[in-house]
């Protein structure tokens, strides 16, 4: 999964993209995209590896994280240029400025207006290309086809241009494959992030309005704090008013925003934490493992975290009846630990 890092620039983007995946901005690599990875802490996984104790160190679900150039009002012709770096992205975390005492909402409002901009520019010359076709003769099959994409076209200018995000809109599986390949900003999906300095403040209700899962913490200073002895680090952060790091917290946080839940593997050889969207079926979360496991997929053997936890092994889990054979169709859980059986 990876994610794109987004804001206005100053609004310390790079400084958040460091505190997540411990990797400095390069200023050169920035332009075209700068790419760090974050592990996801997981005491699941903590807690398998105490029981199994398996060969490997364990293996935590992980986020990359794409750094990019922070966009200027000054320079609006080229946001689009630098949004486009964001394309192949599975979703967006915007950046605001919590330090300087500026608007969040208003500033929310404007990045989210360059993103409209962006999409409506190439939603725009695709319609226009579309519409052109239609008035050549051509097969009736090819005919629908390109009325039928005319028409997902005109609802998302329509939406953009009354300032509404398609992402609202809850596109049909065959409306949005329809548009898939323009890979829109405004489909994606979105957490804000207030880059606070110290002491923070009090998120608006009016950006709760615009963006009520939006998170807050301050980034550099939690940088300064991990570099400190540890032996210092508590007294520091007690005089600041910070109970502890909040990275891991907001790590999960932007995960779950993202549609994101994970699957383990246990055993002697690893214990791994499988990144997999919610409501994905066991096939698919066989893909994650290896493609060869979905296409020789025959079924899953699944137990929950809390199932296993509380009887203690998989000896205990199966003579219990909470250790399930389950097939194909099976959404998988947070926290299930899967063992998948494929035919030779």
């Amino acid at each position: 999964m990876k994610i794109g890092l987004v804001g206005f620039a100053g609004s310390g983007k790079s400084t958040v993209f460091q505190w997540l995946t411990g990797d400095k901005p390069d200023p050169a690599r920035v332009q075209q995209g700068q790419v760090a990875t974050a592990d996801l802490p997981d005491p699941r996984v903590d807690q398998m590896v105490a029981i199994f104790k398996p060969k490997k160190p364990a293996i935590y679900a992980k986020i990359l994280f794409l750094d990019t150039p922070g966009l200027d009002i000054a320079e609006r012709r080229d946001n689009p240029r630098r949004l486009g770096i964001l394309r192949e992205s599975d979703g967006l975390v915007v950046v605001l400025n919590g330090f300087a005492g500026g608007n969040l909402a208003d500033e929310l409002r404007r990045f989210r207006e360059e993103l409209v901009f962006a999409d409506l520019e190439i939603l725009a010359n695709r319609l226009s290309k579309v519409e052109a076709n239609l008035k050549k003769p051509k097969p009736a099959k090819e005919r629908e086809a390109d009325q039928f994409e005319q028409s997902v076209l005109q609802r998302l200018v329509a939406a953009l241009e009354a300032g509404q995000m398609p992402r609202t809109l809850t596109l049909k599986p065959d409306e949005e494959k329809a548009v898939r390949s323009f890979q829109l900003l405004t489909l994606k999906p979105e957490i804000v992030f207030v880059n606070q300095g110290e002491g923070g403040r009090t998120l608006p209700a009016e950006l709760g309005a615009l963006a009520p899962n939006a998170l807050a913490a301050p980034a550099k200073l939690e940088m300064e704090l991990e570099e400190l002895p540890p032996e210092d680090r508590a007294a520091f952060a007690a005089d600041l008013g910070l109970a502890g790091s909040q990275r891991d917290a907001i790590l999960h946080q932007i995960f779950a925003a993202m549609g994101q839940i994970v699957f383990l593997t246990v055993g002697e050889d690893e214990c791994r934490a499988w990144p997999i969207p919610k409501g994905a079926d066991a096939v698919t979360g066989a893909a994650q493992i290896h493609t060869d496991l979905s296409k020789r997929f025959v079924r899953a053997e699944v137990v929950s975290y809390d199932d296993f936890l509380k009887v203690g092994s998989m000896k205990e889990a199966k003579a219990r009846g909470v250790y399930r054979l389950e097939g194909k169709t099976y959404v998988v859980r947070d926290g299930d630990i899967m063992h998948i059986l494929a035919s030779s």
